[in-house]
């Protein structure tokens, strides 16, 4: 039995004696009195009893144990040619004032406050200043639309709101200061004050007796100590990308959060510490608080913090340039951001030029399709691992396990459940179904720790939206299938599974032929409505740059690669060529967006969407192609 299989096992045979022993790896200021108290099982609580601060693991324990000097934050500005380097002491030193700054401002411990910033060391340092004393965080992407900051605003009833004057994308600066007045202005919750972080690329007109200038707010603050705080007292609350309606914030809290990311990076990760380790994205989604705050710096590392794009800040270099320059040893982004890459050099002649020395590489965020694995894994000689996690967990359900057992790599693949994770896959009478079959995958409850322990001025919401539907079980909403060496390959959402003349099929299994086409860089399948066959398949292509074949050929031989390799059940007909696919911020392709439009169905354009003008290129294509299909 490999070590993989032995700690598997043990965590699910004996949760309590297995997370136990990881959360030894941290400073608790109180000893739990229960690993896992299940007299709610509803509502697991981790590390019951326990008193530990999060902040004071992420940076003072690292000071008193010999990294003071170490490099702990990397600020790596594409956009605008800075690099600022902070070590654990100097990082340290920056939050425990600001901690100040928030207590004389009258935050305290429970009080929410709302981050409103770019990717500037500041929004790192103002999310450790809240978990030092207690105060619960909610970051909210910079740049999201006024409606979406007032909704967020008025659920979490921020104390403060800290913003910054502008965004900076590659070919303009964004002023925050018009989305903060029309957010506050919608708002019926109005903060008590706001703090302004000035940036030289474009200054805000502060409101007077609203706004507060980040160095006046440091003004006789005095440094602020770690607070010891419940295990389960809240760390932050995230709010999903793309709500509507009522506000879904997944809760996180601290116990359980610090003991899981702690384990993950050394044991999934490969990651050791005094290393570089980057997630490239934002600060704003899971990924950004999971894998660029709390969990490099809760395992010692060196966090880089970039404010760029893989392409355009210059060019398709950009990645390896920091990679090389700061002596990256792990990589983590998502499958969109290397297609991008691959689109503009697929030969790899920027890799070439910087000789990166990665150990590995790690794609989440959006099922990577085997092509773009498996150009990455020949150009960089590395390991290239996708694994698969959800906002909601916080942390990887499923993944090739590199510091553990590195398992021979399947393209298409997730590798293996996470030790916590009793990952099940169920048909829709909510039975598990054997292994090659698709279905809903479900996740048996306990969740392991890290995962949400309840969802924001929402006490049902946990129940309602996730474990109601396959009682005993967590509704993970993703649709997948074991294979026989227990490889778990994640198909896309459940409403991706489209039904064809009484045949159910994976739009996601469409998705990897079309992206194995010689001409294709990225695509998108989406089920739209036929009067005849219930559903039939739509595919959308970008083509690699350089490509110079005529596009009906193109598409001719797409359909003819689906008919192949799926069948002629699949009845994929219709395939055309885009400049650019609607994505979200994060790199998601809105492909449940499209299915609406194509379907005259009445839809939100997503807050986070990313160009919406590649959206209106797309619905001008549906409509030239007959979509709204006329009923009767």
């Amino acid at each position: 039995m490999g070590r993989y299989q032995e700690m598997f096992d043990r965590s699910l045979q004996d949760p309590e004696g297995f997370w136990g022993e990881a959360a030894k790896a941290l400073r608790w200021r109180k000893k739990w009195d229960r690993v896992l108290d299940q007299s709610r099982p509803e509502l697991p609580q981790w590390f019951q009893g326990g008193q530990i601060n999060t902040c004071e693991n992420a940076l003072d324990l690292h000071i008193e144990s010999g990294r003071a000097d170490q490099l702990a934050l990397i600020w790596d500005s594409a956009v605008t040619g800075s690099v600022a380097k902070f070590t654990y002491r100097e990082l340290r030193n920056e939050v425990a004032l600001f901690a100040g700054a928030l207590k004389k401002l009258g935050v305290g411990k429970g009080d929410r406050v709302v981050i409103y910033m770019p990717m500037v060391p500041q929004a790192i340092v103002a999310m450790l200043a809240c978990a030092r004393i207690g105060a619960v965080h909610s970051v909210v992407f910079g740049g999201f639309a006024a409606p979406e900051l007032a909704a967020r605003i008025n659920h979490a009833k921020p104390k403060l709101l800290l913003w910054s004057s502008c965004g900076i994308e590659p070919s303009r600066v964004v002023p925050y200061k018009p989305m903060i007045d029309k957010a506050l202005e919608l708002s019926a919750h109005k903060p008590s004050a706001c703090v302004v972080l000035q940036r030289r690329q474009h200054e805000a007109e502060l409101v007077r007796g609203r706004d507060i200038e980040w160095g006046e707010a440091l003004k006789g603050a005095e440094p602020a100590a770690c607070v010891p705080l419940s295990s389960n007292d809240p760390l932050y609350i995230l709010y999903t990308s793309g709500t509507t309606g009522q506000p879904k914030g997944i809760v996180r809290d601290n116990g359980g959060h610090a003991v899981a990311l702690k384990w993950s990076m050394e044991f999934i990760y490969g990651a050791r510490p005094g290393e570089a380790y980057w997630a490239a994205s934002d600060i704003g989604w899971v990924v950004g608080h999971s894998y660029i705050v709390y969990a490099p710096l809760l395992h010692g590392c060196t966090s880089i913090l970039y404010e760029g794009k893989p392409v355009g800040t210059p060019d398709a270099g950009a990645f390896w340039r920091v990679i090389a320059q700061h002596d990256v040893k792990t990589l983590f982004t998502a499958p969109t951001a290397f297609r991008a890459i691959k689109r503009e050099d697929a030969p790899g002649n920027f890799i070439k030029k910087h000789e990166p020395k990665l150990r590995a590489l790690f794609l989440a965020g959006e099922r990577c399709d085997p092509d773009t694995l498996v150009w990455a894994q020949e150009r960089l000689k590395i390991p290239v691992i996708d694994h698969w996690w959800q906002t909601e967990t916080g942390w990887p359900i499923a993944a090739n396990p590199l510091g553990l057992e590195l398992f021979p790599i399947k393209p298409g693949s997730a590798t293996k459940p996470m030790p916590g994770y009793d990952v099940r896959i169920v048909d829709e009478a909510a039975s598990e179904v054997p292994k090659g079959k698709q279905g809903a995958i479900v996740i048996r409850t306990p969740l392991p720790p890290g995962c949400l322990p309840s969802l924001y001025e929402d006490p049902d919401g946990l129940n309602r939206l996730y474990l109601s539907r396959v009682p005993g079980h967590y509704l993970t909403g993703d649709g997948g299938y074991f294979d026989e060496d227990g490889y778990l390959s994640i198909m896309g959402r459940i409403d991706d599974v489209i039904n064809v003349a009484g045949h159910r099929l994976s739009t996601g299994a469409m998705e990897e032929v079309l992206a194995a086409h010689q001409d294709v860089a990225e695509c998108a399948v989406v089920g739209v409505d036929d009067s005849l066959k219930g559903e039939v398949p739509v595919g959308f292509v970008v083509l690699k740059a350089g490509v110079q074949r005529e596009e009906p050929q193109i598409c001719s031989e797409l359909i003819q690669l689906v008919r192949e390799r799926i069948g002629p059940v699949a009845c994929f007909k219709t395939a055309a060529v885009v400049k650019r696919l609607p994505k979200t911020r994060s790199g998601k392709i809105l492909r449940g967006t499209i299915r609406k439009i194509a379907d005259g169905v009445e839809h939100k354009v997503p807050a986070t969407i990313e160009d919406p003008a590649a959206l209106d290129e797309l619905t001008q294509l549906l409509q030239r192609l007959g979509y709204p299909q006329k009923k009767g």
